[in-house]
């Protein structure tokens, strides 16, 4: 008798168990479709606005006072510009100081205050990045407002992307790969380049993208170091017809950047402007849904190239 009853409770408890899985269940699928729908309203509504303006004489004119007339050259070069920085500068010293945390580093106390410090760094506004950039590159270093001070800030905002994704990355890699190495005799460096980074170099891409993506949409350091909201003119070209062949004048050129440009829009009366912000942000857009579909692409085929 008391056997039927304790398998009545244990019956009843999974059912309740089971029914809060199912409201659950219920409660996220509602959540992701309130988020999604969300985003395809609003980029629908920026893609019946913007599409029409989507021309070359949008993408090849200069910002101008005229709105059927204006356009994003020199927001789109200047952002190509400060994302080439800004990848230079975070990318591989990013993945260094995570391969160093997780690899090298010594568990003491300095390390574990490290490495609470670059994971609150992940969480700090962007703002703070702009004003340390604005003391530091601007007036300590003397770079003024140019495209090398706003990539530096850049690079500053997702270091700790990219340094606890590559961390993470290499921590994923099972425990028999680095005693499989050892065992053959490799060096710890060996064991490092040879193994942990091709096999984690999916995860970091990913880091990687996440954190440009993140640094291509914001605003508030670019503003901050002094980046021009109206420019008529491109910095100088990155290459040259006479040796090296290659300037580095374009980095201390003064510049703008698609946010930017699409604030100075949004802030104007004329419905036209706000129509030339709405193709902006859906170049914007996709740039960075282009950025995510290369980092799938990339980490697909090294995915299917590694051979365990």
């Amino acid at each position: 008798m008391r056997d039927d009853k304790d398998l009545t409770e244990i019956r009843a408890i999974i059912a309740r168990h089971k029914l809060w899985d199912l409201v659950f269940m219920i409660t996220g699928v509602l959540v992701l479709m309130i988020a999604v729908l969300t985003f395809m309203a609003l980029f629908s509504r920026m893609l019946i606005d913007g599409m029409p303006r989507l021309t070359w004489d949008f993408f090849s004119s200069f910002p101008s006072r005229r709105p059927e007339s204006a356009g994003i050259l020199s927001a789109w070069v200047g952002t190509t510009l400060v994302m080439v920085v800004t990848a230079v500068a975070a990318v591989p010293m990013g993945i260094g100081a995570g391969v160093y945390l997780e690899e090298y580093a010594s568990k003491n106390l300095l390390t574990e205050i490290i490495e609470i410090n670059v994971t609150n760094l992940a969480g700090v506004p962007s703002i703070i990045y702009g004003l340390l950039a604005l003391s530091l590159f601007v007036h300590q270093l003397g770079f003024g407002q140019s495209i090398l001070s706003a990539g530096l800030a850049l690079a500053l905002l997702i270091l700790p992307v990219v340094i606890v994704a590559t961390r993470e990355a290499i921590r994923a890699i099972p425990l028999t790969i680095r005693e499989g190495a050892y065992a053959l005799g490799a060096t710890k460096w060996q064991t490092v380049s040879d193994h942990l980074l091709p096999y984690s170099a999916a995860g970091i891409l990913t880091g990687v993208i996440i954190g440009l993506a993140r640094a291509i949409g914001e605003t508030a350091p670019i503003i901050t170091i002094g980046a021009l909201t109206f420019i008529a003119f491109l910095p100088p070209s990155p290459f040259t017809s006479e040796f090296p062949f290659i300037s580095s004048e374009w980095l201390m050129a003064p510049f703008t950047v698609m946010p930017i440009q699409m604030f100075n829009w949004v802030s104007r009366p004329e419905e036209a402007f706000q129509i030339n912000a709405a193709a902006a942000g859906l170049v914007l857009v996709v740039m960075t849904l282009a950025m995510n579909g290369l980092a799938i692409y990339l980490r697909y085929r090294m995915r299917k190239n590694i051979k365990w």
